[in-house]
């Protein structure tokens, strides 16, 4: 057994002995390792899973960033597509022609790969919605393959914990729609996202809604926001799949907004704590830097989830945009400002009762932005003493989720599990 960072996540990787034949082979698919901690933190909640209910399980990963996934968790991983350049765009004509090449030779990579398990587990991440910018023919047409392998091939797919949403584009809405079709278990992160899926024509008449994967991570220990500090999670924000022609307009009010934003809070003399959730993220946090001159202004680099809890725990408030810093920041207890661009955000922001603390990403406003972040810091108390209760309860509710997923997914180990808690 490989052990992860910390000795927490791993999972068996070797299969050995007489117990290894008859491991559950499990398989975990999605862009993990690449970049975005949110998915890594899905990914984690996954593994935690097995780890406690399957230990015998002999798990591995077809992912974005198989190394990474590897040194962090300790299990194999193989990378999701053959071409290495998948998410670059391809100008040249060599390049233009490797992409090609690599969507013929994928999907019998992705068939061999399924072939091998007995379950693959998609780790929550927004698999079946366009909120952010993407092409049918990258991730979409990469989940329509594995599921349609599954199918083919007698493999358990299982979409857990997903985000969906809305989807305009007629290719990308196609593949996501049979990709949720062919899949053998599903549940959604929030009712909007079943709501999308039942929109789209696939029956969701047994599909339940959970929180997202994320709510079953620990967090720090305590909150401990005492000093005036002001967590602010920016994003690399052009808006959504159907924003493609705005997209620099929208990204440039995004910055510049977010900019004096930052600005006003140094000004009283609060201190500003910058937090991103995946690499892209990089240049929205320099320029910040650069244009916000100030002491009172500095950055982190978080590299997990664990370390965006760290930061937003020993802060007063946090004002974010990216879907899991929002969690992050809840999870934590820290009183929470949204900058949506998606119902996922919203949602979240309601069911812990923050719904009018929600703010349009697209149309960032900085006085407005600045009124809400004031009315929320005079509600902090309070909130400090409901966002436990209420988080502590989506925790509860995942436990529910994980016991469903072991009676789809491992019904021998399910039926074990019940004869055990009888006799």
């Amino acid at each position: 057994m490989t052990a992860a960072r910390g000795g927490e996540a791993g999972v068996t990787a070797e299969r050995g002995g007489e117990a290894g034949k008859s491991a559950a082979r499990v398989g975990v698919f999605g862009l993990l390792g690449s970049g975005n901690l949110g998915n890594d933190g899905s990914l984690e909640a996954v593994l935690r899973y097995l780890r406690a209910a399957h230990p015998e399980a002999v798990v591995d990963a077809l992912c974005g960033g198989p190394e990474a996934v590897t040194s962090r968790y300790g299990i194999p991983a193989t990378r999701l597509h053959w071409y290495r350049g998948e998410y670059r765009t391809a100008s040249r004509a060599g390049a233009v022609a490797a992409k090609g090449l690599g969507k013929l030779v994928d999907p019998f990579r992705t068939a061999a790969w399924v072939r091998r398990h007995d379950v693959v587990i998609v780790p929550g991440m927004g698999v079946l919605e366009a909120t952010l910018p993407l092409r049918w023919w990258g991730f979409p047409y990469s989940l329509f393959l594995l599921c349609a392998s599954g199918r083919l091939l007698g493999t358990r797919i299982a979409l857990v914990g997903v985000g969906a949403a809305p989807i305009g584009n007629r290719p990308t809405r196609t593949l996501v729609r049979w990709s949720a079709r062919l899949a053998a278990y599903r549940s959604y992160r929030d009712a909007p996202s079943r709501e999308a899926m039942r929109a789209m024509g696939v029956d969701t008449a047994r599909d339940e809604v959970y929180p997202d994967l994320a709510f079953s991570l620990p967090a720090p220990s305590a909150p401990s926001g005492q000093g005036g500090t002001v967590c602010v999670g920016v994003m690399a924000f052009h808006g959504g799949n159907d924003d493609r022609a705005r997209a620099e307009e929208i990204h440039r009010r995004y910055l510049e907004q977010t900019i004096r934003f930052v600005r006003a809070l140094a000004a009283d003399g609060r201190a500003v704590r910058l937090l991103s959730g995946d690499g892209v993220d990089a240049p929205v946090v320099a320029a910040i830097l650069d244009a916000v001159d100030s002491p009172l202004v500095t950055a982190a680099e978080p590299a997990s989830l664990a370390d965006l809890m760290k930061e937003m725990a020993a802060a007063d408030t946090v004002v974010a945009t990216r879907y899991h810093n929002l969690i992050c920041a809840l999870k934590t207890g820290t009183p929470t400002l949204a900058l949506t661009y998606a119902a996922k955000s919203e949602a979240l922001m309601a069911g812990m009762g923050l719904g009018e603390y929600c703010h349009p990403a697209r149309e960032v406003d900085a006085d407005r932005l600045l009124e809400q972040f004031r009315a929320l810091e005079q509600r902090s108390a309070e909130l400090r003493r409901t966002l436990p209760v209420r988080t502590l309860d989506a925790a509860r509710r995942l436990e529910d989720q994980f016991t469903a997923l072991t009676a789809a997914l491992f019904p021998s180990a399910g039926h074990a599990h019940a004869t055990r808690e009888a006799s």
